[in-house]
């Protein structure tokens, strides 16, 4: 992996640790994604039809990541109505690398050195222990069945999309159309589960609602070309350093504590990135 693939797949992790702590601002965590997820369709047309069209190859690969995000926003807003930011995310988003090496190193042609793995490992193990409050803090434990449903489904999207990608002519649309998917697939099922209600989020709402949406595309657009130039695997892996600008998000703009566990996994989230750069 080269450097300049490197800084853009951290400054994607960053954007996705950005429109998760948006989310989480808001009261109505279902509301802010519903939001979020209408919002995802004008930007997926205005990227998609300036595209070329995609090879037929790639359009079950878009149907199949639109209903894997559909149950990773779920999970996700249900896991922030019970937890801090620093706690849900690192549990939703550190089981996903570990499930993608494993898939890939059986089933995937991709070449990963036994120093990647290895970075894989330890990203693994700060992520891990990043989410130990959860057990050791008093935190409410009914954010774990749904922060591990969403790192299933990430997961899941994380190899079909690499795997989409490669075969769609062209990454940027591919991500395209999947925006558009995904937002008309979470949106209404939303508005039929929960009602026209989840739509009122007022004129703050909606413009933090456009600004999560350009910051989740930008984080996704970026995760996707890097999976078409770099090992699925090593992508996935160092898109979880999410997880250390979220904690940071998490305590400088919501006051949550910052403990030395927490920076002994940054530590270990930083050297994890490191091996796989070897």
């Amino acid at each position: 992996m080269s450097l300049g693939v490197l800084l853009a797949v951290l400054g994607a992790a960053f954007l996705h640790a950005l429109w998760n702590a948006m989310i989480k601002v808001g009261s109505s965590k279902i509301g802010g994604m519903v939001v979020l997820s209408v919002m995802e369709v004008p930007i997926g047309l205005a990227v998609a039809l300036n595209r070329p069209l995609l090879n037929i190859e790639a359009l079950p690969w878009v149907l199949a990541a639109g209903c894997t995000h559909f149950g990773y926003k779920f999970f996700l807003t249900h896991a922030y109505d019970h937890g801090d930011l620093s706690r849900v995310y690192p549990i939703a988003r550190g089981a996903a690398p570990m499930v993608v090496a494993i898939v890939g190193a059986l089933f995937l042609p991709d070449a990963i050195s036994r120093a990647q793995y290895a970075g894989i490992v330890v990203l693994g193990l700060g992520i891990l222990m990043m989410a130990r409050g959860v057990f050791t803090d008093g935190e409410s434990r009914r954010l774990l069945p749904f922060a591990l449903g969403s790192a299933a489904a990430t997961a899941s999207y994380t190899l079909i999309d690499g795997l989409g990608a490669r075969v769609s002519g062209d990454a940027i649309a591919y991500v395209g159309w999947i925006f558009v998917l995904d937002g008309i697939l979470f949106a209404s099922g939303m508005v039929l589960w929960r009602g026209w209600g989840v739509l009122a989020g007022g004129l703050r709402g909606w413009a933090l609602g456009g600004v999560a949406s350009a910051a989740s595309y930008g984080a996704y657009a970026v995760s996707i070309w890097a999976m078409t130039v770099a090992p699925i695997a090593v992508v996935a892996a160092l898109r979880e350093t999410s997880i250390l600008f979220a904690v940071l998000i998490g305590w400088l703009w919501f006051g949550e504590r910052m403990r030395p566990m927490k920076a002994l996994a940054g530590v270990l989230i930083v050297a994890g990135v490191v091996l796989t750069r070897l």
